[in-house]
Parts: C-alpha cells; sequence; structure tokens
C-alpha cells in the first residue's frame, strides 16, 4: 500500500509538471484584463462582438494559435487529473498534505476558470478582476507545486524509487493524460 501511494504522488507530480508546462505555454499569449473589445479572431460567427480581452485572448489562442486548442485541452486534463489524482492519494493515507492540495487545486481552479472571464462572468464573483483570478490561479498552482515536490521528496526519503519504478510512474502518468 505505501508503493501504490508513492507512485501516485510520483504521478501528481509529473501531471503537475505536464500543467506547469502547458500553463507556461498558455500565458505567452493569454492577456488577464478585463477591458472591453471587439473581437477580431479567426471564428467569423464572433467578429465584432464586445468582450473582454482575457477571452478575445483564450478565443485567439483555440482558434488562430497554432496548438492552442490542444495546449489548453492537455492543461485542463492534467487539472482534472490532478483533482481526481489527490482525491485517491487522501484515500491512501497521505491526509495532511492530501487536503491541503485539494484546497489549493480547488482555488487554483476557480481561479482558472475566472481568468477566462467565460464561466463566472454574470455571477457575483464576476466583479472580481480579471487580474486578481489570473494571480490567484498562479499562486495556488505554484503552492500545489511546493506541496507535492516536499511530499515527495519525504516519500523517497522513505521508501528510494528505482529507474523501474520511475518508468512505471511516467508511463501511467503519460497514459492517462493522453487517453483521457
Amino acid at each position: 500500500m505505501n508503493r501504490v501511494r508513492q507512485a501516485t504522488g510520483e504521478m501528481l507530480v509529473y501531471l503537475f509538471a505536464a500543467f506547469l508546462i502547458t500553463g507556461g505555454v498558455l500565458a505567452f499569449s493569454y492577456v488577464p484584463s478585463g477591458e472591453t473589445v471587439a473581437y477580431t479572431g479567426g471564428y467569423e460567427p464572433l467578429r465584432g462582438v464586445q468582450m473582454s480581452a482575457a477571452y478575445h485572448s483564450i478565443l485567439d489562442i483555440s482558434m488562430d494559435v497554432r496548438g492552442g486548442l490542444l495546449m489548453r485541452q492537455l492543461h485542463h486534463h492534467c487539472a482534472v487529473l490532478l483533482g481526481l489524482g489527490t482525491v485517491v492519494w487522501a484515500l491512501l493515507g497521505r491526509f495532511r498534505y492530501a487536503l491541503a492540495a485539494l484546497g489549493l487545486a480547488a482555488v487554483a481552479a476557480i481561479g482558472g476558470y475566472g481568468s477566462a472571464d467565460d464561466l463566472l462572468s454574470g455571477t457575483f464573483l464576476a466583479r472580481v478582476p480579471i487580474p486578481v483570478w489570473y494571480g490567484l490561479h498562479l499562486v495556488a498552482a505554484l503552492a500545489i507545486g511546493v506541496l507535492l515536490v516536499v511530499s515527495s521528496r519525504r516519500e523517497a526519503a522513505r521508501q528510494p524509487r528505482t529507474a523501474g519504478f520511475v518508468a512505471v510512474t511516467l508511463g501511467l502518468t503519460a497514459m492517462l493524460v493522453f487517453l483521457l
């Protein structure tokens, strides 16, 4: 059971690395601004529609940036798998770290959706400025990373990793990301 818990923790670290890489790629094209602009991108039915600059940049990433939609989907899949994996990790006995990671994951998810300015528009949460949502998303994601790395290092101190163990956890992580 200890090895399964350790493998789950390792997979969460790898998922977080993929989450961080895809988020970094997306950040190059994202504009965290609530300024209202007219859509000028490649999706014809929305041309001229007024929207926030943040939502405009997300549509541009999805429609006009090469590989942008794939990056958004991978980022989302990694986030969902991080949440589900953290629940499994908690059930396997790492309650102290897992509960903190779950809380941070919820904050990061809400921050990510708020920075997109699509799902929270029209709700009371829409009054929070988009840069605040984006900052919340970044800070919570980095805190999750620190928590996962610290936990993984402590787990590895108790039971050292082998090359085979790392290869299996990397393979399982890749399989989960690309099959979902």
